[in-house]
């Protein structure tokens, strides 16, 4: 199959995440500078989550600029991740409107995690379906950064109920850490 279809819907789909989230945040009542302090949580969480779909976005159309079609496996694939990421919205804006308490916390680390695995699972079908020695699975390769982004929302999900700040800085290290071009795609695909 054309993988032009998926790669459409997947960009409408993160652009309308996008547009959800900044429809969620709600302008303070007065006119003064000192009202936008109220809504700073939201906008961090906000700012953080606009970063993260924009990651996933650049990652997927990497992804997708290395690979020659897709198969079911990979629409469905391509659809729980996308699933994952349609929460970062109700997270971000409970997460926010909440000051970081515990639980929003955990839960918004709970979608990272769960759509951090979706993309592992997506690249491993993409690659089944162009082979191991594939320039795809070659740009890929073990992965670590991905390993890692999983273990730490793993370990930062805990640690949200004890203090939601440290899981709220494990979910900041993992987005600078993918905000560091990764360029193994571009340069497997080099001419």
């Amino acid at each position: 199959m054309n993988k032009g279809r998926l790669e459409a819907f997947s960009d409408g789909v993160l652009a309308v995440i996008i547009t959800v989230m900044v429809l969620e945040m709600k302008s303070p009542r007065g006119t003064s500078l000192a009202v936008l302090r109220t809504v700073i949580p939201v906008f961090l969480c906000y700012v953080l989550s606009f970063v993260y779909i924009g990651i996933y976005w650049n990652n997927h159309h990497h992804l997708l600029h290395a690979t020659q079609r897709v198969n079911g496996a990979t629409l469905w694939a391509n659809l729980h991740l996308l699933f994952w990421l349609s929460l970062v919205p109700f997270t971000t804006a409970w997460m926010g409107e909440n000051q970081f308490a515990a639980w929003p916390v955990a839960i918004y680390g709970i979608v990272l995690l769960l759509a951090a695995v979706a993309y592992f699972i997506l690249t491993r079908a993409l690659i089944r379906l162009h082979g191991r020695n594939s320039t795809l699975a070659a740009s890929i390769g073990a992965d670590r950064k991905g390993k890692i982004s999983i273990a730490i929302y793993a370990a930062a999900i805990p640690l949200a109920f004890a203090q939601p700040w440290i899981a709220g800085a494990g979910y900041v290290i993992v987005a600078i850490m993918w905000l560091i071009p990764d360029r193994r795609i571009e340069r497997k695909l080099a001419p």
